[in-house]
């Protein structure tokens, strides 16, 4: 029998889709103190319309932040098993422009624009009886979604969730995961601390993650399917010392877009192998809904010439990972070159991620 939690079918509903590349109005509803320096912002979308995605996905939001647009990517850290609602969990960082903004200007009732849930770090990516979890600092959040829709589905899975933080005081959701390891007995949670900070009392493991402890906690790490989310040096250590273990890599998953930046995009005319040189190939392309249309050459992606002609666009990454831009192409055809941002079964129905995508035809556009 298929399991329900690793099947995308199951976070599909039909009368709640929200595409990925459709940006709608969020609402605020509340927010949240997780610990001193994150907070849950919790949206509701408006007229009540319910919300379908899979645990681990994400969505690009926008505000007006000193007279320009500015869009970040956040995981989404509810699960798709309370539909009315949908949270994102952010750590307010020094210089950050949206933490920033949010924090000190996202209260009950206030709005955002927000483009639909992307990305294909779920569970339906590697389907497994048993997981490891591993994350540090804010990248809990699509492991949180992960383990909330879980539980929330009745389901006692065999997960173990070790997160590392730098402080006890920092642990997000610290009380939440105790909770929810108090009605599933195959739930386990380990914290690993930098330092014991300003909680003398800490009996935790002090340190890093490292061999030993995993060792320790998870003897049977080599049997599990691994799901990853911190920073980049958390994950590149973390992945050496599973392969150095014998951990199989084909059941390592990471997220691998980071979402506390946008990624601007600056991409030149370039040579590109199968394309015509700049200036030699004019295509047209025409946004079916919009009515809009500009020219470009087979040198450039679709995203980068749509931004020259004025063309607005739904981007964020710009490398072919976090899916914003995926875009059904109803005329024509592309050479895309992705990374990862897009599923087999989307291209199949015609989508197609701009950014990575340069034209072989003329095109339209769902836009």
């Amino acid at each position: 029998m298929p399991d329900p939690f690793c099947s995308a079918s199951t976070w599909e509903r039909m009368d709640a889709q929200w595409p990925s590349h459709e940006q709608r109005t969020l609402t605020c509803t509340c927010v949240r103190a997780e610990t001193h320096d994150v907070r849950t912002f919790v949206f509701s979308i408006r007229d009540g319309q319910l919300l379908s995605f899979e645990p681990g996905q994400f969505i690009t939001v926008s505000v007006e932040i000193d007279g320009k647009e500015v869009s970040r990517c956040y995981t989404i850290s509810s699960p798709p098993t309370r539909p009315y609602t949908l949270s994102i969990t952010v750590k307010r960082t020094p210089g950050g422009v949206m933490s920033n903004w949010l924090h000190e200007n996202m209260r009950a009732g206030v709005e955002l624009k927000a483009f639909g849930p992307s990305g294909v770090f779920t569970p339906s990516s590697g389907p497994a009886a048993k997981s490891l979890y591993l994350s540090a600092g804010s990248g809990v959040t699509p492991l949180m979604s992960m383990t909330r829709a879980a539980l929330d589905l009745g389901l006692n899975r065999d997960i173990v969730f070790i997160h590392s933080a730098r402080t006890p005081v920092d642990i997000i959701f610290r009380n939440e995961l105790a909770s929810m390891c108090a009605l599933s007995d195959k739930l386990r949670v380990v914290y690993v601390c930098e330092a014991p900070g300003s909680e003398p009392g800490w009996s935790g493991p002090v340190g890093r993650l490292g061999m030993d402890l995993l060792m320790e906690h998870v003897p049977d790490y080599r049997d599990r399917e691994v799901f990853i989310c911190g920073p980049g040096g958390y994950m590149d250590a973390s992945r050496k010392m599973l392969v150095e273990g014998g951990h199989d890599p084909a059941r390592y998953h990471q997220e691998s877009f980071n979402f506390a930046q946008t990624v601007e995009c600056t991409e030149e005319p370039v040579a590109y192998p199968g394309a015509e040189p700049a200036g030699q190939a004019g295509y047209t392309v025409q946004l079916a809904r919009s009515g809009r249309s500009f020219s470009m050459d087979g040198s450039q992606t679709v995203l980068v010439a749509a931004r020259k002609a004025g063309v607005p666009m739904p981007s964020s990454c710009s490398q072919g990972m976090c899916g914003t831009c995926k875009t059904k192409v109803l005329e024509g055809t592309v050479d895309m070159k992705h990374n990862g941002g897009i599923r087999p079964r989307e291209i199949d129905k015609g989508m197609r991620l701009m950014c990575c995508s340069r034209p072989t035809s003329n095109l339209v556009l769902d836009l």
